[in-house]
C-alpha cells in the first residue's frame, strides 16, 4: 500500500515520475480565477484556515450540504473554527471527491502537516496550521507556487484600481461582460457612467463595452470570459437587434437570444482585433434552488451541470466569425457528455480550442476523461493546462494536482510504448507552461 499522500500520488510508473520530475516547479500562470484583487493589492493576510477554507469556498459548503450539515456552520452565523471542525467531520466520507485530495495537498504543501484531516485530528491540524498563518500573507502564497501571472475576473463597470505587478506576480484584470446580457436598466446605467457613455440605443451599448475593452486592455487585459447557459440558437441582424433594444423591457425568450447573439459576435471580432484570448464557459444552469439563491447569494453551491450543448449552434456560431477575424478562443463545457464532438470540432475552425476539466469535471476522472478525449479527438499538445477558476489563495495546489494527472496520462502511454518518452516531456511543459505563456504574449 503507497504512503498516504505521498510523493508518488498519481504517479503509477517510472515515465509518470519522469515527466513529473521535469514540470512540477514550473511557475503557475493563472489565467482565469476569482482572487479579490483588493486583497492582493493590500497582501492582506487571514484569521485562521477557517477564514482560508470557508469563506467563500461554494465546493466546500456543498459538500457540508451533501453531508447534512446545518447552514449555521456552512453560510451561517458559527465561527470559523466551529465551520472548519464540521468541515473536518464530514472531510472523511468524501472518498474520491477532488476536495479530498485538495484540501490534503494544500496541507501539506502550505503547512507541512501530512496526516488525514477529521474529527481526531481537526483540534490539532486547526491550531497548527493557524500558527502558520499568522506570518502568511498573500504574497506568501504567490511566492509558494510561484504564481507568475494571474488572471482576475472583473465586470466592464468595474473602476480597475489594482492590475499590477505585486512582487514577482503579475495580476491582470479579465473582460466578463456576461452582466450586459441582462439588459437591467440600473445595470447599464453604471457600464455607461463608466465608459462615459448614456445607453439609450443599441450602439451606444456597444460602444460603452468597447470603451471599457480598451480601458481594460491599457490595463493590460489579455483575456475576455463570457458565462452563459449554451450558445445562441439565432442571431439579430444590427436593424433588428436595434428594435429589440429600444423594447428590452417586454422581449421574449428567443428575442433576448438573438439580441445576445448580435453583440456575441460584435464582440468576438474587437476580442479578434486586439489579440485578446477569448474563453466561453457553458451547459451550466445557476441558482436552481430559488429560497437558498436569496439567503446566500450567487456562487454559493446552488449551480449544477446544464444540458449538453447542441454542437450545431456551436459549429454555426464560429462559422459567422471568418478564420482572420477570429480570436484565439478556449471551449470549457459543465456538461462533458458530448466532449469528443466539441473537441472534434476544434479541428474544424482555426484558433478554437479546448479548455481544461471545468468546475464538476475537475475530479481525477474528469481530467482523466478530458485529456484523453482532446488527445483523440483534437490536439492535446495544444492544450492550455490548467487554471484555479478559485476565490481561495490556497487554491494553487490544483496546479500539483494537475499536473501528476497529466504526467500519469503521458507516463501510461510511455510505459506501454505508444509514445515517445522524450515528447512526453516536452509536451509536459509546453502544457503546463509554454503554450498559455505564448498565447498570451507574456
Amino acid at each position: 500500500m503507497k504512503k498516504f499522500f505521498g510523493d508518488d500520488l498519481f504517479l503509477d510508473t517510472p515515465s509518470a515520475e519522469r515527466i513529473y520530475a521535469k514540470i512540477k516547479d514550473l511557475p503557475i500562470i493563472d489565467y482565469h480565477c476569482h482572487l479579490p484583487p483588493a486583497l492582493v493589492a493590500r497582501d492582506a493576510g487571514f484569521s485562521g484556515i477557517g477564514e482560508l477554507w470557508l469563506a467563500g469556498d461554494h465546493y466546500k459548503w456543498r459538500a457540508m450540504r451533501l453531508c447534512g450539515v446545518d447552514e449555521k456552520y456552512i453560510t451561517g452565523g458559527a465561527d470559523y473554527r466551529e465551520k472548519f471542525m464540521k468541515y473536518a467531520e464530514i472531510l472523511p466520507r468524501l472518498a474520491g471527491n477532488p476536495l479530498y485530495y485538495w484540501t490534503h495537498l494544500e496541507l501539506k504543501q502550505i503547512f507541512g502537516i501530512g496526516e488525514p484531516l477529521n474529527a481526531d485530528s481537526a483540534a490539532r491540524i486547526y491550531d497548527a496550521a493557524n500558527e502558520k498563518l499568522k506570518k502568511m500573507r498573500v504574497s506568501d502564497f504567490f511566492r509558494l507556487y510561484k504564481v507568475e501571472y494571474a488572471a482576475t475576473t472583473d465586470d466592464p463597470a468595474d473602476e480597475l484600481k489594482y492590475p499590477g505587478r505585486y512582487g514577482t506576480t503579475e495580476m491582470r484584470p479579465t473582460f466578463r461582460p456576461d452582466k450586459a446580457w441582462t439588459f437591467d436598466g440600473e445595470y447599464l446605467r453604471r457600464l455607461g457612467g463608466a465608459a462615459g457613455v448614456q445607453i439609450a440605443e443599441w450602439d451606444d451599448l456597444f460602444i460603452a463595452l468597447c470603451r471599457r475593452l480598451d480601458d481594460f486592455a491599457a490595463k493590460g487585459c489579455k483575456i475576455a470570459d463570457h458565462g452563459f447557459s449554451h450558445f445562441p440558437g439565432a442571431y439579430a441582424g444590427d436593424a433588428e437587434a436595434r428594435a429589440l433594444f429600444r423594447r428590452r423591457d417586454s422581449l421574449s425568450g428567443e428575442e433576448k437570444e438573438k439580441l445576445f447573439g448580435n453583440l456575441l459576435l460584435r464582440l468576438t471580432r474587437e476580442y479578434g482585433r486586439r489579440g485578446i484570448l477569448m474563453q466561453i464557459h457553458f451547459a451550466v444552469d445557476r441558482n436552481v434552488h430559488e429560497e437558498m439563491f436569496r439567503r446566500c447569494g450567487a456562487d454559493s453551491g446552488f449551480d449544477v451541470i446544464g444540458e449538453a450543448q447542441d454542437v450545431r449552434d456551436v459549429a454555426a456560431y464560429f462559422d459567422r466569425i471568418p478564420d482572420a477575424e477570429r480570436p484565439e478562443t478556449v471551449l470549457y463545457t459543465l456538461n462533458d457528455g458530448n466532449l469528443p464532438a466539441l473537441a472534434c470540432l476544434t479541428g474544424a475552425f482555426r484558433h478554437v480550442r479546448m479548455g481544461a476539466a471545468w468546475w464538476f469535471n475537475d475530479t481525477v476522472e474528469g481530467i482523466r476523461r478530458n485529456l484523453a478525449t482532446i488527445a483523440e479527438y483534437s490536439a492535446l499538445g495544444t492544450n492550455l493546462g490548467m487554471l484555479t477558476d478559485s476565490r481561495s489563495f490556497s487554491s494553487y495546489a490544483r496546479f500539483d494536482f494537475f499536473r501528476r494527472l497529466l504526467s500519469g496520462y503521458l507516463g501510461g502511454l510511455a510505459e506501454r510504448g505508444e509514445y515517445d518518452i522524450s515528447a512526453a516531456e516536452t509536451v509536459a511543459r509546453d502544457i503546463c507552461y509554454d503554450n498559455i505563456k505564448g498565447v498570451l504574449g507574456l
